[in-house]
């Protein structure tokens, strides 16, 4: 080879060594791709600029691994194993510098061709959430009005007058209602009790102004109350919450309000399309029965309760046709559920037969949580204490006209004293009643079990959930429909939208019993037509 020669071939080889070295110390920016092949030697590293913190998202495609180097060169770690099927790659920059992205030949594939695109790099004063999009016109309106500088006094104002939460129509559903619950100016947090979603909501703030909000949608039939918890104190302990709930200061419609206090009443929302509740306000010229308060001690159980004795206008111990309610929770059904009222009602409208009601107390919480859950401790008493008691004081009936019944625990007391008690207790009705329960160590819906193993009983059932009550309440009760249908009983099973909630309650109880222990007739079928 001449001289000349050996010049060319020295040029040839610098140019490919200045080629190939370019190529290694390629640098790649965001929204870039490029194109290459994984070779076993000499693969290109493609360098990308990183601070501290960087968030860095991309993709590969091509029958490749991808290999993270750190700004050394070193492997830091596979970002992509081209056996697996994802292909794009996220990581954080742990420091400043140039990392490395180098594609690597998958065993038996050298050569093959790929693509690399970086498309994303986010500094990490940018890594924040994105606000939550607006669902309510109203609020979109007020965050543009906020964002060119203005105030949120006129949106208080016509919240003032209009009451909250704020409801508005979707297009094109006309069943179903955006509502928006609302709290002015807490400082840190607000949380929600009772919200459509069977959490202890946290509502969001709108920007940095003193909006802060929780939107659901939710049928157009919707009824529940609720209570709201602002600026709650840290604590892992959920009851904490409690410490701050109050019912809604601009809603005007309140619930379970005897007392006055803002903090042990619950606000009331009803929409438009909400079944009538017609038997809860007293009627004046009707007839009304008496409520009488006993003590009733138990050697069974080692204590001593209130039991409510309510006896119908003309009610007459022993005569034929009338008809018992037991009832659980007196706390509640004497006063945010009015029974004697109801009842008062019921028979003033020929819907249920004279009825007397035994309305059993809680000696304590802890006593309830003992008591009502499957005890057969507590069955006995009810069988061979309150009932021959109650038969005593006058008040009894035949099995087929007595209703056992209760809500929550008392829901899940009243079935279990079905089971064990038919020959008592002929008729269950059961308020979004706890069939979640189990005994310690055992899977949830026990009491659910014990009918699939039971011969069936001479029983009827009214089951009632709610629709924002969550799969603890509103699937075992299903569950348990399911199974008392499979086994031959008659059972009505309702749910409403609604949650674990007195002021739902009230309106089921009454169409519980017209539907268990009603007069035959068209007026009694249509009383509770739209609970069905």
């Amino acid at each position: 080879m001449n001289r000349i020669s050996l010049i060319r071939c020295a040029l040839l080889l610098a140019l490919t060594s200045a080629v190939a070295q370019a190529a290694s110390e390629a640098t790649l920016q965001p929204g870039q791709a490029v194109n290459g092949q994984a070779m076993s030697a000499g693969s290109t590293v493609w360098h990308v600029g990183l601070k501290a913190g960087d968030l860095v998202r991309g993709r590969v495609d091509g029958d490749v691994s991808l290999r993270l180097l750190d700004p050394q060169g070193r492997p830091l770690r596979l970002l992509i194993d081209g056996q697996d099927q994802p292909r794009a790659f996220i990581f954080v920059a742990d420091s400043p510098g140039a990392y490395g992205l180098r594609a690597e030949p998958l065993d038996g594939r050298p050569g093959a061709p790929f693509s690399l695109r970086l498309e994303q790099v986010l500094a990490r004063a940018e890594q924040q959430q994105s606000p939550p999009r607006l669902a309510s016109p109203a609020l979109a309106e007020l965050a543009g009005q906020l964002a060119q500088g203005g105030d949120t006094e006129a949106f208080w104002n016509a919240r003032k007058a209009q009451g909250t939460p704020l409801v508005e129509r979707l297009p094109g559903q006309p069943q179903q209602r955006l509502v928006t619950f609302l709290w002015r100016g807490a400082q840190h947090n607000v949380r929600m009790f009772g919200a459509p979603s069977g959490r202890h909501e946290a509502l969001q703030r709108l920007g940095t102004s003193d909006v802060w909000y929780a939107s659901f949608e939710v049928p157009a039939s919707t009824r529940l109350s609720y209570q709201m918890a602002p600026d709650v104190p840290p604590s892992d302990d959920r009851r904490v919450i409690l410490a701050t709930t109050r019912r809604d200061p601009l809603n005007p419609a309140t619930f379970a309000d005897s007392s006055g206090d803002a903090w042990l009443s619950r606000s009331r929302l009803e929409l438009p399309d909400a079944p009538p509740q017609p038997w809860v306000a007293e009627r004046p010229g009707i007839a009304r029965g008496t409520l009488e308060r006993k003590r009733l001690a138990s050697d069974e159980l080692g204590n001593t309760r209130d039991v409510y004795l309510y006896r119908p206008a003309g009610w007459r111990p022993g005569a034929a046709g009338q008809a018992l309610l037991v009832l659980f929770d007196a706390h509640a059904y004497t006063r945010q559920v009015p029974t004697p009222t109801l009842l008062d009602n019921l028979i003033a409208d020929g819907l249920i037969p004279p009825t007397a009601a035994i309305i059993i107390a809680n000696p304590s919480d802890l006593s309830r949580q003992q008591e009502l859950p499957p005890n057969p401790r507590f069955a006995r008493f009810m069988a061979e204490d309150l009932m021959p008691w109650a038969r005593q004081h006058g008040l009894s009936a035949p099995a087929a006209r007595t209703v056992i019944a209760g809500s929550s625990y008392g829901g899940l007391a009243a079935s279990y004293l079905g089971l064990m008690h038919p020959e008592l207790f002929g008729n269950v009705l059961s308020l979004s009643g706890s069939y979640w329960w189990a005994k310690d160590g055992e899977e949830p819906g026990w009491l659910t079990r014990e009918y699939v193993k039971a011969t069936p009983k001479p029983l009827r059932f009214y089951l009632q959930s709610g629709l924002f009550e969550g799969p603890t309440i509103l699937d075992t009760n299903r569950h348990l429909r399911d199974v008392l249908r499979a086994k031959g009983y008659a059972v009505e099973a309702v749910e409403y939208p609604a949650g674990h909630d007195y002021l739902q309650w009230r309106g089921s109880l009454p169409c519980g019993l017209v539907s268990l222990i009603g007069r035959p007739g068209e007026a009694s079928s249509q009383a509770c037509a739209e609970y069905r």
